[in-house]
């Protein structure tokens, strides 16, 4: 009895042992021989409404189908440490937490396709570390951020497909080869597989990397749909990326001002780059370790291009290497390096104190130093650079204390003073030969071809070494606040000045390095008026001319018509009086009226002698006037006569 009591004991408690299964959800255990073996769990209830929270530890793929799933909260599989895939697809999942995926340090795959979700929380593939499989296919994402790129770094299978996405960002396609920089390999393994398909795609310069990837017959990107459409803008709707032709956009180009520069130590060094793309590219600056560089400026003078200045202040050894300029837009990147080498040596002398009334001191011989240099009673280390230009002393000597019976230490401070003074005075004319020399080596300096808008340098260079570095400086005169500069050499002889304003007087200065300030060569010149305007001008003068030629013709002909006219009035009022006075026949309109008068006008004319033909022309009446004409008694018509 105790013996089956036993038995009995044993078996609740490998019962108890038995992962628990959830009601709604299907466990699967698959073993091996040596008594190993993973757990599926499956639920597909199409009542489920939450994500079960009862599934075994030891779980090593869970699948969430085909239910009322809405919402996936924050740590629903913390406790299922040995995770490594994750489907909850096709369910009505819309909210997506960030902290929903954490502690899943060994998941391979999360496919959540076939849901409703509009914004992912891409910062959770932190908590993923080794995902290799993310499936967001058939959701309604519009938008994939920039700070997910470093995210995904990982990810060899990404499908986007079936989303509401119109563009990417520019940087995405710069995490896989051939755009990050990385050689790449034949290993089939190592391919990138990329589900894009489906999305109303505004092709841009934003995914011109996508469509050049699209037109690669070789590459480790490998598009699940190769015929990917554009649907905007209007001009590019309905083609396949690979017959896209996307205008203004142009990968940047880079050129440097010089590749490789050496300068004396403690100079100031400025490097110049230049960049040209669309569109416009912007400029880094990195130092050789990759660190980026905070002491330059870049200006844009225009559409497409853009330059930048870095600037080196008393350059060290330390500072010697190589500076890479970056440029970069949304069609792609470039780069160029400068390679900076520093010249000189340092050399270090130590001085010991003088004793009083111990003569001169010692000497130091062949020492080079910066002047001034100040000596005192304790003992100096000298640390001396050799830059040019430099003051080379024959010897130094230490001043004494004044005490009697000095006189030779006396005589030879004054020596050494002399000597001194005119060594500084040798090393000024110098500098001021060499300042003189700078400035007066350009002659001949003259502009021609003077437009509205440009004008043409010239100069000869005289004795100045045609690779002599110089700047073109010109501003409008008077406004020195907006000087704009031109880096050419002496032996160019010619160089053009563009955006200029018409009608303008301008200043123009050639500076050549190491000239002395004030004395650099300048002249004055003015821009032609604008064209445009002169060709109006002369236009209208042309129309006015014409218009002239042709009106004052008709004008006077206007003023004869008007003169003959008035004269052949006057003529008419004359005859008309003179027919008044001749004429005899007069004709009347009789009524009723008329004849019931004493005496008719018509009985005046008749009462006069006339002739047969005068008769005729006095009883002559259109029928409607004999009609009108009728005897008191209206007995019958009848003409007058």
């Amino acid at each position: 009895m105790r013996r089956l009591l036993c038995v009995h004991v044993l078996l609740c408690c490998l019962s108890m042992a038995v992962p628990f299964c959830p009601s709604q959800c299907t466990c699967v255990f698959h073993g091996r021989t040596d008594g190993t073996g993973t757990r599926s769990v499956l639920c597909n209830d199409p009542d489920m409404s939450d994500i079960p929270v009862n599934v075994p530890v030891d779980t090593i793929k869970l699948r969430v189908e085909k239910t009322a799933v809405r919402r996936i909260p924050t740590e629903a599989f913390y406790y299922l440490v040995d995770l490594r895939y994750l489907w909850i697809t096709y369910n009505s999942v819309t909210s997506v937490d960030t902290g929903s995926f954490y502690n899943l340090k060994v998941l391979h795959e999360l496919r959540l396709d076939g849901n409703m979700i509009s914004v992912f929380p891409w910062e959770s593939l932190k908590e993923m570390p080794r995902l290799k499989t993310l499936d967001l296919h058939n959701n309604r994402l519009t938008i994939v951020p920039t700070e997910a790129i470093p995210n995904l770094l990982n990810i060899t299978y990404l499908d986007l497909s079936s989303n509401k996405l119109t563009t990417l960002p520019s940087d995405l396609m710069d995490i896989w080869p051939p755009f990050n920089g990385l050689t790449v390999s034949s290993n089939a393994s190592q391919k990138i597989i990329l589900g894009l398909q489906d999305n109303p795609w505004f092709c841009d310069c934003k995914i011109s990397k996508l469509i050049e990837i699209s037109k690669m017959a070789d590459t480790p990107v490998v598009l699940m749909d190769l015929f990917l459409t554009c649907v905007a803008p209007e001009n590019l709707a309905g083609v396949l990326f690979q017959r896209a032709e996307l205008e203004n956009c142009v990968k940047p180009s880079v050129m440097t001002s010089a590749t490789k520069i050496t300068s004396s130590l403690g100079s100031n060094v400025l490097l110049r780059c230049d960049a040209s793309g669309s569109p416009t590219p912007k400029l880094y600056w990195t130092n050789s370790d990759g660190s980026p560089v905070n002491n330059a400026v870049q200006e844009s003078p225009g559409e497409g291009i853009n330059w930048s200045i870095m600037s080196l202040h008393g350059i060290e050894f330390k500072d010697a290497g190589n500076y890479s300029c970056k440029a970069k837009n949304v069609a792609g990147t470039a780069e160029a390096t400068i390679s900076v080498s520093v010249a000189g040596t340092i050399s270090s002398t130590t001085i010991p104190p003088l004793q009083p009334g111990i003569g001169a001191g010692p000497t130091v011989q062949n020492m080079t130093l910066t002047p001034p240099t100040d000596v005192s009673n304790s003992p100096i280390t000298m640390s001396t650079v050799v830059p040019r230009p430099s003051t080379t002393l024959s010897g130094v000597q230490r001043k004494p204390k004044t005490t009697p019976g000095n006189g030779s230490q006396k005589g030879s401070l004054k020596q050494t003073k002399n000597q001194q003074g005119d060594n500084g005075r040798k090393l000024a004319a110098d500098e001021k030969s060499k300042k003189s020399d700078a400035s007066q080596s350009i002659k001949d300096l003259k502009i021609v071809e003077e437009t509205t808008d440009s004008a043409v340098l010239l100069w000869t260079a005289g004795g100045k070494p045609n690779n002599a570095p110089l700047t073109v400086v010109y501003s409008p005169y008077g406004e020195d606040d907006s000087k704009r500069t031109v880096e050419t050499n002496a032996g160019s002889g010619k160089v053009l000045l563009d955006g200029l304003s018409p009608g303008m007087r301008y200043s123009v200065c050639l500076v050549a390095k190491g000239s002395a300030a004030g004395k650099d060569p300048c002249i004055d010149f003015y821009t032609l008026d604008n064209i445009e305007d002169g060709g109006q001008n002369q236009f209208f003068i042309i129309i006015s001319s014409i218009a002239c030629v042709l009106v004052l013709p008709l004008i006077v002909l206007l003023i004869y018509k008007i003169l003959a006219l008035y004269c052949k009035g006057d003529n008419t009022a004359l005859d008309e009086e003179e027919l008044e006075k001749e004429s005899y026949v007069k004709f009347e309109t009789i009524s009723m009226k008329q004849r019931a008068l004493n005496v008719h006008p018509s009985e005046l004319w008749a009462r006069r002698p006339t002739h047969d033909s005068e008769r005729l022309l006095l009883c002559s009446r259109s029928s409607i006037d004999s009609q009108m004409t009728y005897k008191s008694d209206g007995s019958r018509f009848e003409y007058l006569c």
